[in-house]
């Protein structure tokens, strides 16, 4: 199923989102700049131990001696792929674009090459151009799978089903029975369908024949979301659960798991998830939610270093990181007009579930409804169900 490349959707495929950057070490003022070519900014904690890391070191030398071998850039910038989204470090992104340095900005880039571009640039919320790049690969090569579902994943993010839909339907003849399910439940779920997506998306599964565990975990994890959508919080936490036995690592889960946990008022649950992950700055956030929730003796320490981060994606002009920065000045530093200014800017650019809420609680908090008026208007004329979402909405229209 997977083929020779196929990134999941929604949970797998864009929880690649964040900039390229070094991180301020904790307690560091602001970034610093090197005093020579040849300091050390950062050690990076995984090396030769894991196989994936020395496979790049084989690629790299490869493509070092030849630039323009296109087989090991791509595979190469896969590999990096891979490794950004199952440790969510952006910095494999950059890896990966200069992996494909030699064919990046050609005027007619190798497909695969455009394919991996347009995964990279969505990444880092580049959305219209990587939609480009999408474009051209389904008008020459109608039957890559891989073009059509990413293009459908970036549609739906922007809150464009229409489009999103018809980049499922070649899906059939071009893919398992289960990635198609996938591509259009995940719409049906936020269009006013999710009850009857979850049942399809349930059939679909167990129906499925020697899933490997990404692909298992992938739509179990997407079954837990569509049941969230409909109000299904139990279903919901099964679902969680069941994807990080698969992966107990895999970020967006975790991530989708604290979240919940947060809302059920199990604070405590949600801490004992995400302690000790402060490389990953969503994990991070939730990690500092359930610490202020909990009084823990490390919840200053933690929002301080949330700031920190976010000051220094401003010096570098990173806007990838809006809706958690907005969670975190509405919740942390309790500034909700801020927050509102924030979480405009990030649904003028998403428009997914979570981006709707955060702008719709920042309003209510900043007493200024017609924020989210574009939100409201949004829920209506798509049929958001969306329990937590709807009574939000309710609040901001009165």
């Amino acid at each position: 199923m997977k083929s020779s490349y196929l990134v999941f959707g929604a949970t797998g495929l864009l929880v690649l989102v964040g900039a390229v950057f070094f991180r301020p070490a904790a307690g560091a003022d602001v970034p610093r700049r090197p005093t020579s070519d040849g300091e050390v900014l950062e050690r990076l904690p995984l090396g030769a131990s894991d196989p994936r890391e020395r496979e790049r070191d084989r690629l790299r030398r490869l493509l070092d001696a030849r630039p323009d071998d296109l087989r090991a850039a791509v595979t190469l910038a896969r590999l990096d792929i891979e490794i950004s989204r199952a440790r969510s470090d952006p910095r494999y992104l950059s890896y990966a674009e200069a992996a494909l340095g030699a064919f990046w900005d050609l005027p007619s880039p190798p497909t695969e090459v455009l394919v991996l571009r347009a995964t990279i640039r969505q990444s880092v919320h580049d959305f219209d151009r990587a939609l480009a790049d999408l474009d051209r690969v389904v008008a020459t090569d109608p039957d890559n799978a891989q073009a059509w579902l990413t293009r459908s994943v970036v549609l739906t993010v922007k809150g464009r089903y229409a489009e999103a839909r018809a980049s499922c339907q070649p899906l059939p003849r071009l893919a398992a029975p289960l990635v198609f399910a996938v591509c259009e439940c995940s719409i049906d779920a936020v269009t006013g369908s999710a009850a009857a997506a979850y049942d399809r998306l349930s059939a679909a599964i167990a129906t499925s024949r020697r899933l490997s565990p990404a692909e298992n975990e992938w739509a179990v994890s997407t079954l837990g979301e569509i049941a969230l959508r409909f109000g299904k919080d139990a279903d919901a936490e099964a679902h969680f659960r069941e994807a990080l036995a698969l992966d107990p690592d895999d970020p967006y889960v975790v991530s989708a798991y604290a979240d919940l946990l947060l809302d059920l008022g199990r604070p405590a649950e949600a801490l004992k998830l995400v302690a000790g992950k402060t490389e990953n700055d969503t994990l991070l956030l939730r990690l500092a939610l359930a610490e202020a929730k909990t009084h823990a003796p490390d919840a200053r320490a933690h929002a301080r270093l949330l700031r920190e981060r976010f000051d220094a994606s401003h010096l570098r002009g990173d806007t990838v990181h809006r809706r958690e920065e907005a969670r975190f000045v509405l919740a942390l530093e309790d500034d909700p007009a801020a927050a509102v200014k924030l979480a405009r800017a990030n649904w003028d650019v998403q428009r997914e579930p979570w981006d709707a809420r955060v702008l719709l609680e920042a309003a209510i908090a900043a007493k200024d409804p017609a924020a989210a008026a574009p939100v409201v208007e949004f829920i209506a004329a798509n049929h958001l169900e969306d329990p937590r979402i709807r009574a939000l909405a309710a609040r901001v229209a009165k």
